[in-house]
């Protein structure tokens, strides 16, 4: 397992983070997300006609470049449905960046509101809660579960090659608090709640470099075991009650992907 925590800003620099034991219990929490749509959001085909079986097993294997230059299919699956799905070296999450938010500047100004969350974005297939904690502060909490079979994937590609699935976040280096931001992911059986390998890292500021730079989070999960059908992905971002509403911190570019080992 790998992981990244990076910091991404222009006009300065941002100090290495420590990260901390988070808090969150080391169990997937309810509710889980939504049956995932029965055709992904993105990407489309780039013309009406498909690709007949032979091309579209040739496009994948070519794009896709798996370990032996081959992929062995179930019964039920073919290679012009799977060219139509594209489960590998996609983003599963929906609305990875409900804010619209750009990494590559830094996080745009903005003061305290008291819109809710959901009015300032399209926040659809997320979860989202409130945890109040002391000196008014509190957690958003936003979680989705990735369901791995409905997305185009297979039993037999989990179970015995075990790509990579790598999950990386976004989050603004608010300043709020010491920590502002924490990331918690389950691999999940078929039933949802066995959890069959998990991440949990809750990085400190280092109150160092511009405020409101944007710090990368990543993990890859690699030689899992077999049975993973779910991926439960849920971060938590600080806010501060100020005298004209709430201070939020950012997170934009969510992500959970499944790939094959370079």
């Amino acid at each position: 397992m790998e992981d990244v925590q990076e910091p991404h800003a222009l006009g300065g620099e941002t100090g290495a983070q420590e990260p901390s034991s988070p808090q969150e219990p080391r169990s997937p929490p309810p509710p889980p997300s939504p049956p995932a749509p029965a055709t992904p959001e993105s990407p489309r085909l780039p013309a009406p006609e498909q690709p007949s079986e032979a091309h579209a097993r040739q496009l994948l294997l070519e794009e896709w470049g798996p370990r032996g230059g081959d992929l062995q299919l179930p019964p039920s699956l073919t290679w012009k449905l799977l060219f139509l799905r594209r489960p590998l070296y996609r983003n599963l999450l929906r609305s990875p960046n409900p804010e619209g938010i750009n990494i590559y500047e830094p996080a745009p100004p903005t003061g305290p509101t008291q819109r809710p969350l959901e009015a300032l974005g399209n926040f659809h297939g997320w979860y989202i809660r409130t945890e109040k904690l002391p000196h008014n502060l509190s957690w958003t909490v936003k979680q989705q579960c990735v369901d791995l079979l409905a997305e185009g994937l297979w039993e037999e590609l989990l179970d015995d090659q075990q790509p990579d699935i790598t999950v990386m976040d976004w989050y603004e280096d608010s300043r709020l608090d010491m920590c502002v931001y924490e990331l918690h992911v389950w691999l999940l059986a078929a039933d949802r709640h066995t959890v069959i390998a998990q991440h949990h890292v809750a990085p400190r500021t280092s109150r160092k470099g511009p405020p409101s730079c944007w710090m990368q989070v990543s993990h890859v999960f690699r030689q899992y075991g077999p049975g993973v059908r779910f991926v439960h992905f849920l971060h938590k971002t600080k806010n501060r009650m100020e005298p004209g509403g709430l201070r939020r911190t950012r997170v934009t570019d969510s992500s959970v992907s499944v790939q094959f080992r370079e």
